[in-house]
């Protein structure tokens, strides 16, 4: 009797998972080879850039071992509710057309360790899309830990005819060589690169203006003109995405006349051209 209802909680799951992909129109996915570049930033505001521009986004981290994402959007200490289904939950609403999932809002404890191996996560991942009643959704932007690991590699098999992956790294030329080794990983999956985005790329000097290459190299560009990718842009150095990234604000927003904001607006605009040509 509990195998039967094993296969059939199965069917059922796999039924769940391609109704919700079928209301999804865009999925796209952030990867960076290496940790620190700013990945989940440009995840983030690259989200509440596309609500702004009016669309239904959905965010999913499944960065399960240093889930980030609950903070940066202002949700730390909220949970999931049950869905008007009465079965299974609903997504975190952020603001009228975002929402977001990420395992930081099913933890008991923010300091507790989540000490699992390949078979759980790709579980869990599964489940973040599939048990969840996604509303009908314009984009998902799915935010991936560093790397080429388990995690990146269920997202894109679990959700299958992604539209695009953007690689995310930083100026150094150290970085060029995890930039080209994410940029092969998409390759791989068959999922095009809708281009790089450089982050930290420059510093503007708060009493003079200048503009100061702190991480200096071309890494990024390097890689662009070897693969024929689109750099989408390059974000500046700018403290107040670290402010608006700790007190959950989008840096998108409430800094808009920014530098760095406009930047994000004009990677928002190109993602949008590039994935709805």
């Amino acid at each position: 009797m509990s195998s039967e209802n094993t296969q059939a909680d199965k069917v059922l799951q796999e039924e769940h998972l391609k109704d919700n992909l079928s209301r999804i129109k865009h999925k796209i996915v952030i990867i960076s080879g290496k940790g620190g570049v700013g990945k989940s930033t440009v995840a983030v505001n690259l989200a509440y850039g596309l609500a702004l521009q009016g669309k239904k986004v959905g965010i999913l981290d499944v960065d399960i071992h240093g889930p980030s994402i609950a903070k940066m959007l202002g949700v730390e200490n909220k949970r999931l509710e049950v869905s008007e289904d009465g079965v299974r939950a609903k997504p975190l609403k952020i603001v009228n057309n975002l929402y977001a999932i990420t395992l930081a809002s099913m933890l008991q404890n923010p300091d507790d360790p989540v000490i699992w191996r390949g078979p759980l996560k790709i579980g869990a991942i599964k489940q973040f899309l599939a048990d969840i009643n996604w509303p009908d959704l314009d984009y998902l932007v799915v935010d991936c830990p560093p790397g080429t690991g388990d995690e990146p590699l269920s997202a894109i098999q679990t959700i299958g005819n992604m539209d695009g992956a953007i690689i995310v790294s930083t100026p150094q030329d150290v970085a060029l060589l995890d930039a080209r080794k994410s940029i092969r990983f998409a390759e791989m999956l068959n999922v095009p690169v809708i281009g790089l985005v450089e982050n930290m790329g420059s510093f503007s000097c708060p009493h003079c203006g200048e503009m100061i290459d702190i991480f200096k190299g071309t890494g990024v560009e390097k890689a662009a003109a070897d693969f024929k990718l689109d750099i989408l842009g390059s974000i500046p150095i700018d403290s107040n995405i670290v402010v608006t990234g700790d007190s959950g604000r989008p840096y998108i927003y409430d800094f808009g006349k920014t530098k760095g904001a406009e930047v994000m607006q004009e990677i928002t605009k190109k993602v949008i051209a590039a994935v709805e040509k």
